[in-house]
């Protein structure tokens, strides 16, 4: 395993990052007040612009909390490789995109464009779902207006909120891929 020294809050921390072997890749991770952590690691991380709620609704803003596994994961096979990892992944294709209506049967679900209801897409012009995590939030069973597309994802550079998901820089993501697996899973705490 590749150990990194990097400055985190004004203190150096370790971080745990690629190359420790993808065959028992089960890591948990936690996020919480800013910060993802995971056995060996941690990193400043950006979440939802109206905090953590364990009452989530679409479009609110807040990033859903509980525990959550991770499902799949997508990346740009023409920004980058592929990252290893014990999850299902996938390249984004230019006509993915995620279903944010509620009252749409596909309700937060994957499909491909063109579709006749409200999307999110997926193939972004800036970087941030260059890599991303499907956290398993309000898909088993699926609750129109409990809110859609919560994603594990790249952080824009100053670290702004997101609509709901986790975003973590690009290095400590594709870091994260090769310890995650179909065991894995994040918590959300407020």
């Amino acid at each position: 395993m590749r150990v990194a020294r990097r400055e985190f809050l004004g203190s150096a921390v370790l971080l745990a990052t690629a190359g420790r072997a993808s065959a028992a890749a089960d890591e948990n991770l936690d996020y919480r007040d800013g910060v993802l952590r995971w056995p060996g690691g941690l990193a400043r991380a950006a979440g939802g612009r109206a905090g953590v709620s364990a009452n989530k609704k679409e479009g609110d803003g807040a990033t859903p909390a509980g525990t959550f596994a991770l499902v799949s994961a997508f990346f740009r096979a023409d920004r980058m490789s592929p990252p290893r990892s014990g999850l299902p992944l996938r390249a984004l294709l230019p006509s993915d995109a995620w279903v944010d209506d509620p009252v749409d049967p596909n309700y937060n679900r994957l499909v491909s464009l063109p579709y006749p209801g409200h999307t999110e897409p997926l193939w972004l012009d800036d970087p941030v779902y260059d890599l991303l995590v499907v956290i398993g939030y309000n898909m088993a069973p699926v609750v129109p207006g409990s809110g859609s597309a919560i994603f594990l994802h790249i952080a824009r550079p100053d670290f702004s909120p997101t609509a709901g998901c986790v975003a973590v820089e690009r290095e400590v993501l594709v870091g994260l891929m090769p310890l995650l697996g179909p065991a894995s899973a994040i918590a959300i705490r407020m």
